[in-house]
């Protein structure tokens, strides 16, 4: 099959879709990948090692685009609709909840398009959203822990605090994978953190982690409007596979948080769970609304390209085998990659989706 891999354009997004060494293998296995010269940079790969790799460097991304399979980090951009038209298959986040305009590209074109997030196992997990949550759940807290410094417009709080000062207050609203890793950071730092999640076997299975060391809380209205307040970082995890994330805090409840605190919301990329965050970029990633510094990058896992699109290619280059070697057979053959597909022959089929955007069906 011959595969195509364009560069990332969306604001400083590193990442890229194949490394060399996943280029080697599909090579190896007699298929053809076109790379987008560039397109290895940000993440220290050189247009020489994918040669070496046995890829054909391409000058342009619309030649990276004109192939049977796309594979991409992130959804494709506006200015990248058009390519839409060009390739079969598309393979990468694309995170439609929260773009009805790129649903309607996608659907218009009649390409199949493949969501990594939405790739999910017998048991419930989501493989290919996995190694990106656990980096964006690290990164939160050190994003944060970045923020809350008085010279970034925080409150000059030291997470750790200090003998005979208290450490910072980290409230993690979700307990799923993103709200374990930021937890296992801000407990890392010394801060006092708080889980807050409505899955109590879930919860249980924190406690088996962290002790006594987080507090784990059921969440509800109640619990959350005595929390967020008191929070000097707050950090949004919540996670409905396929589905525009649910409200969790008013904007009444975050005007109550002291000025200068900060909110990390890993969700932007559907929808967020805040009502007052919305979408910035790593370019301009912070912004005040009711006195409180609010970070909604989400593409986070960009800012460490190199770590990053390593442990996504892990998790990515079996199922790009499968397509490669069987061609949308492989949809069927593996059910846990069928689930992955959003939109197919001009229809939108991820039931998810098609709740939410019921008037494209």
């Amino acid at each position: 099959m011959k595969i195509g891999v364009p560069k990332e354009i969306k604001d400083q997004e590193f990442r890229v879709g194949l490394s060399p060494n996943s280029v080697r293998v599909l090579c190896d296995r007699g298929h053809q990948v076109a790379v987008e010269t560039q397109a290895g940079i940000g993440s220290g790969f050189s247009d020489q090692e994918y040669e070496q790799a046995g890829a054909k460097i391409v000058t342009s991304a619309a030649q990276a685009w004109e192939q049977d399979l796309v594979v991409k980090v992130k959804e494709p951009l506006k200015q990248e609709y058009d390519y839409l038209n060009t390739c079969k298959i598309l393979f990468t986040y694309l995170h439609l909840a929260a773009d009805k305009e790129l649903t309607q590209a996608l659907i218009s074109s009649k390409i199949t398009a493949i969501a990594y997030e939405t790739v999910e196992l017998p048991d419930g997990r989501l493989p290919l959203l996995t190694p990106m949550s656990i980096i964006a759940g690290r990164l939160s807290v050190q994003f944060g822990a970045r923020y809350l410094e008085k010279q970034q417009g925080g409150r000059g709080v030291l997470l750790g605090g200090i003998p005979g000062v208290a450490a910072g207050r980290v409230v993690i609203l979700g307990g799923g994978i993103v709200g374990t890793e930021a937890a296992k950071m801000a407990v890392g730092m010394g801060a006092q953190v708080q889980i807050f999640d409505i899955n109590v076997d879930r919860l249980a299975y924190l406690e088996s982690i962290f002790g006594s060391r987080v507090q784990l809380l059921y969440s509800n209205a109640a619990a959350l409007e005595k929390a967020v307040p008191d929070a000097d970082l707050l950090i949004g995890a919540v996670l409905v596979t396929g589905k525009r994330a649910p409200t969790l805090v008013s904007r009444e409840l975050v005007s109550k948080m002291r000025p200068g605190s900060v909110i990390v919301d890993v969700a932007v990329d559907q929808g967020g769970c805040i009502e007052t965050l919305r979408t910035t970029s790593h370019s301009s990633p912070t912004y005040v609304e009711e006195g409180v510094l609010h970070f909604g990058v989400p593409n986070m896992p960009g800012a460490v390209p190199w770590t990053a699109t390593q442990a996504l290619n892990n998790s990515t280059l079996p199922y790009v085998l499968k397509l490669a070697n069987q061609g949308l057979d492989a949809l069927e053959k593996d059910v846990s990659l069928g689930k992955g597909v959003n939109v197919q022959d001009g229809l939108l089929v991820h039931p998810a989706v098609q709740e939410l955007f019921k008037d494209l069906i």
